[in-house]
């Protein structure tokens, strides 16, 4: 009660004195009696709810100090002749840092872009420069299977995540089936499909639609190419189909007699080559000229699905299959874009439509990765970002229902995210149809 008592007292006194002298003592008065709440609420204990992020810290955490910026890393082939493969994954990752915006009011920085050259040496000679920057969360990449391969256990090991927009090989996830392939590590994940899906479009085709009883494959001993050559072989058995050849040429290899010449000993009605350029220009311009194989179609897959194989008048009339680009209406959930708002972007930057077709895996990649930092992640008292390396893996792995410019994209316990729809597409022809044929499609696969 004289407790009370004083502070009534007070608090008339203090009345008094500013009837009296029209002072404004009165309005400090009010302003340390509102602000005192506020700092007793002030966030800046554990276990307040700033602290609320994802992860239990067993990887280890990043320090964004104030004023810093978030780091992440685009792994794709942007040199050499898959350049046109891998470039428009790396121009996604751009646009989607730019749509996305900041994290918990932080910058992302992409730092230097690396390449992968579309190969084991490069994905393993690209990661080591990723893991030498402990600051780095995780990696948009690689574009090709083979450096998927090298790269993932370097950066994976190092406590960062890896998401790619085109690798495809079922080695680097698993069998569809709950078996890991042999090239799978925890911490990698791809919103590219598992060609296991696009091995079954392919088969499907071909026996269903064209009605081929026979046929044979060539790839070039990549992950990629040796993978789905493989899924397309089975798959068309599993039809009711003879495989009649399954052969490999080098990626240098200029002279495809030898090979093709092997091949048409089986006479096959259809040659499946999933293969990459050079190589790919050379089976197709010289498989027509080999005997036995005059009538044989030619049927290649996304490694050589690009404006320039397509422009090549060797390629006319053949038959592709890839990712289901017909992507409509769907949106972006964490930026609000549509396809259409993104390609709109892409020319107006970069001055042309993107020469292949995973370039929205690639956007939708980025802004995954961008949610995970930001659901593992809060700012503490001094301003400060503060990353749970293992809260980034918590949220991938707990992906469903994810809106995306691909699709609805669902991860699974080995890191297969993708829409698995497939198309296949028949070239017009002539350089001036490129763009056209690349939409042409003739087939549709939905597993």
């Amino acid at each position: 009660m004289n407790k009370k008592l004083l502070t009534l007292l007070a608090a008339l006194f203090a009345l008094s004195l500013l009837a009296a002298a029209c002072g404004d003592d009165g309005d400090g008065e009010a302003t340390d009696t509102t602000t005192a709440p506020a700092a007793t609420e002030a966030p800046d204990e554990p276990g307040d709810e700033m602290m609320d992020h994802l992860g239990d810290g067993s990887l280890g955490a990043v320090t964004v100090e104030a004023g810093g910026a978030v780091q992440i890393r685009s792994l794709n082939a942007i040199t050499g002749d898959v350049a046109f493969f891998g470039l428009p994954l790396e121009r996604a990752v751009i646009l989607a840092i730019e749509d996305y915006g900041q994290i918990h009011g932080f910058d992302v920085d992409l730092g230097t872009t690396l390449d992968d050259l579309c190969s084991n040496d490069g994905g393993q000679a690209a990661a080591q420069i990723v893991v030498a920057d402990e600051d780095v969360l995780g990696v948009i990449g690689t574009s090709c299977s083979g450096a998927a391969v090298a790269a993932a256990p370097l950066i994976t090991d190092a406590g960062m995540v890896m998401i790619s927009g085109g690798n495809t090989s079922p080695a680097l996830t698993s069998d569809l089936a709950g078996t890991p392939g042999e090239n799978y590590n925890v911490g990698y994940y791809r919103t590219a499909h598992n060609d296991l899906f696009q091995g079954a479009a392919v088969a499907k085709f071909v026996f269903g639609e064209l009605g081929f009883t026979t046929a044979a494959a060539i790839h070039d001993g990549d992950p990629y190419t040796q993978g789905l050559a493989q899924a397309f072989a089975d798959a068309f058995e599993a039809e009711g189909g003879t495989i009649t050849g399954f052969s490999a040429v080098n990626k240098e290899d200029t002279d495809m007699v030898p090979v093709l010449t092997e091949i048409a000993a089986g006479g096959p009605e259809a040659l499946f080559f999933p293969i990459f350029q050079p190589a790919g220009d050379f089976v197709a311009d010289q498989a027509p000229g080999v005997s036995g194989l005059e009538n044989t179609v030619l049927l290649a897959a996304d490694g050589l699905l690009n404006t320039n194989y397509l422009a090549l008048p060797q390629t006319a009339g053949m038959y592709f299959s890839g990712p289901d680009s017909r992507f409509g209406e769907n949106v972006n959930q964490s930026t609000g874009k549509t396809a259409q708002d993104f390609l709109a972007a892409y020319e107006e930057r970069w001055g042309e439509a993107p020469a292949a077709p995973f370039w929205a895996h690639g956007y939708d990649a980025t802004t995954m990765l961008l949610d995970a930092i930001a659901a593992a992640s809060y700012v503490d008292a001094d301003g400060n970002l503060n990353v749970d390396r293992q809260g980034i893996r918590d949220y991938l792995n707990s992906i469903e229902g994810f809106s995306g410019l691909i699709g609805t994209i669902n991860c699974d316990d080995f890191g297969d995210c993708g829409a698995a729809r497939i198309t296949v597409v028949q070239n017009i022809g002539g350089e001036e149809n490129a763009v056209a044929s690349m939409d042409n499609v003739v087939f549709s696969f939905v597993p």
